[in-house]
């Protein structure tokens, strides 16, 4: 269970940090910039730890689907950007795939 938490902080690290490289400003502005690299750091470090318990395929299908989906929604809420049905559709088909990836079991 510890993996998931690391997982989930991979997660969270990774939207901070996409969200950070988006304030960034094309690495224009310091400390946006610096968040965005220690963010990233830490989800790939956090990544790894996870990586010792839970099957590749589906930490990764897991950690890019949910940061796909709520890096969309983030963008919309805090960057005020437009989503289409296309993108919406996108992102439940994103979701549809991460949990039948799940569905299967551990690929062990």
């Amino acid at each position: 269970m510890k993996s998931y938490l690391f997982l989930a902080i991979a997660i969270v690290s990774e939207l901070f940090g996409t969200s950070m490289l988006k304030a960034s400003e094309g690495f224009t502005k310091l400390y946006p910039t610096l968040a965005t690299a220690a963010s990233f750091g830490l989800a790939f470090y956090s990544l790894s730890l996870a990586l010792q318990q839970i099957p590749l395929g589906i930490a990764y299908a897991i950690w890019s689907g949910v940061g796909t989906a709520i890096t969309a929604v983030i963008g919309v809420i805090v960057w005020k950007e437009t989503m289409s049905m296309p993108t919406v559709i996108g992102i439940v088909l994103i979701i549809a795939g991460v949990v039948i990836l799940n569905l299967r079991g551990p690929a062990h």
